[in-house]
């Protein structure tokens, strides 16, 4: 066999695999969804995502959801549910893989990341015609990570952002991490950053580049940010409340930031400190179900909502939120149900 027909041989089977990758069914999730690969603008390099795409003669919307801390782009459980949203609501949905599980350096923030998240937009773009106004982005723990990342990052892509019981300080968890039992999280960290970022002024400075809070410290502005958090996580899960609440802060002018003490406060007594008890705006929302709003606050394009619950995210609330914003129209903070929506408990709590 000559040398040009060994190549034309490989070739053949190099296109057959790319084809039953990408045209597979993807175990957990809904028929349909399938595995895709696009180009990263940040390094050239070929990225792996799961798709689905809506057969629609207009344009629609995007969803762009983001696996948690410890699992990477064929995530199971919760992350299931946001496919199955978007076939019930008609909208196409990407879950791309952004450097997979979060301890190497290329992970966990970095400006790959944040590239590769921005890519798989322009993948979902070229594929079908997306509408430029009503393109979403969610996550939870490590995904809220990413998600408030990509907020301050990348403003102008998204209609809406939620994030939910997203890690906003890179160095103080992992801090938090080593007191309170969760090291494998201080350890995948170090591994990421390639040492402890107590240890140097560079490693320091590395931790705070992955970290949103810099990121929304700096950001000119912000798209509509719906941030929320379980008053039992950091207890009951491995992120604490506050790290939603310093988001807020940083996001917020000076007169509506909550004082760092009464931060604390909150987090040791899990209440409402009575300084601020007179802001706090929460009132029953039907979305949450049973994990009722426990203190919410709004400022123009962002809210914070502290909830009854731990370390999960409320399916409901976070997509019919997003399903009520478009770019050009004032945020809606009274969204109405788009699409009912159940998902069992074991589904909310998707993993770190």
């Amino acid at each position: 066999m000559g040398t040009s027909t060994r190549f034309v041989i490989s070739w053949v089977i190099l296109c057959l695999s790319v084809v039953s990758f990408c045209n597979a069914e993807v175990p957990g999730y809904p028929p349909g969804v399938t595995e895709e690969m696009y180009r990263s603008d940040g390094d050239g390099s070929m990225q792996p995502t799961l798709m689905w795409v809506p057969d629609s003669d207009e344009p629609v919307a995007l969803l762009v959801a983001l696996h948690t801390w410890s699992s990477d782009y064929r995530q199971q459980g919760g992350e299931a549910q946001y496919a199955r949203w978007c076939q019930e609501a008609g909208w196409a949905f990407v879950h791309p893989n952004f450097r997979g599980i979060n301890k190497t350096v290329d992970a966990m923030g970095s400006d790959l990341v944040v590239a590769d998240i921005r890519s798989a937009v322009a993948f979902a773009r070229r594929k079908t015609a997306i509408d430029p106004k009503r393109i979403y982005c969610v996550g939870v723990s490590g995904g809220g990570h990413a998600s408030m990342l990509m907020a301050a990052r990348e403003p102008d892509l998204w209609a809406g952002v939620s994030a939910w019981c997203g890690i906003s300080d890179i160095g103080a968890w992992h801090r938090q991490c080593d007191a309170t039992g969760f090291e494998r999280y201080a350890r995948m960290i170090e591994s990421s950053l390639g040492g402890n970022p107590n240890d140097s002024e560079e490693l320091k400075q590395d931790a705070s580049h992955r970290s949103p809070l810099k990121w929304i410290r700096s950001a000119e502005r912000l798209p509509p940010l719906d941030l929320n958090h379980g008053l039992n996580d950091g207890r009951a899960g491995s992120v604490p409340f506050t790290h939603s609440i310093l988001a807020w802060n940083a996001a917020v002018p000076p007169r509506q930031r909550i004082p760092e003490r009464l931060v604390d406060a909150f987090y040791e007594t899990q209440k409402i400190p009575e300084a601020i008890a007179a802001t706090n705006v929460a009132a029953p929302d039907l979305l949450y179900g049973p994990k009722r709003p426990i203190s919410r606050r709004v400022h123009g394009d962002l809210r914070l909502t502290i909830f009854d619950g731990g370390h999960e995210i409320v399916h409901e609330a976070a997509l019919n939120w997003l399903a009520a914003q478009a770019k050009g129209q004032p945020t809606n903070w009274e969204p109405e149900r788009a699409v009912s929506f159940e998902v069992q408990s074991v589904d909310r709590e998707s993993g770190k």
